[in-house]
């Protein structure tokens, strides 16, 4: 299976299977879903592109009146905390949780993101044997880590397979 989506394919679907992850797992969690957390989970799945919080604020604009920034600092902190997104810290930005499984205690694998530098599509893959490798060199050192996320930039299969520059979307 392909980390990344194919170009063209229904983002929609995507938006839909996240949102409902997300609904359930809260409900299983006893937490609030709130409707502006919905639809900032919705943005950042509608897109496999990392977004940053001020071009989630523009895309919730309604009849041109912004949100206070506040608004999806706090909405993206607590999707941060359930799991229900990632931040990509090269990037200064987030993107939805596409390998959530609704695991109500929040246990995660380490995550691999694959950034791809030509498209700027994001692909996440569990990493199972990374993380125990992280473990062990942390375990080494006598420390104990919360969460184990590498980040790889390079190109995806599809545009590898197209042999030069994205084509402009």
């Amino acid at each position: 299976m392909s980390d990344f989506p194919n170009p063209g394919h229904d983002h929609d679907e995507c938006a839909d299977r996240v949102v409902r992850v997300a609904r359930s797992v809260c409900r299983q969690r006893g937490v609030r879903l709130t409707s502006q957390r919905e639809k900032v989970l919705d943005l950042l799945a509608q897109s496999h592109k990392p977004m940053g919080a001020y071009e989630l604020l523009d895309l919730l604009a309604e009849d041109g009146k912004r949100p206070a920034p506040i608004t999806v600092y706090r909405a993206l902190d607590f999707l941060l905390e359930q799991g229900l997104a990632h931040r990509i810290e090269s990037r200064n930005a987030f993107v939805a949780c596409m390998a959530g499984d609704g695991s109500p205690d929040g246990t995660h694998d380490a995550t691999v993101f694959l950034i791809c530098r030509d498209c700027g599509n994001v692909g996440e893959a569990s990493a199972e044997n990374v993380g125990a490798a992280i473990d062990a060199v942390a375990r080494q050192s006598g420390f104990t880590p919360d969460l184990s996320v590498v980040e790889i930039q390079g190109l995806c299969a599809h545009c590898s397979a197209r042999g030069g520059p994205a084509a402009v979307q």
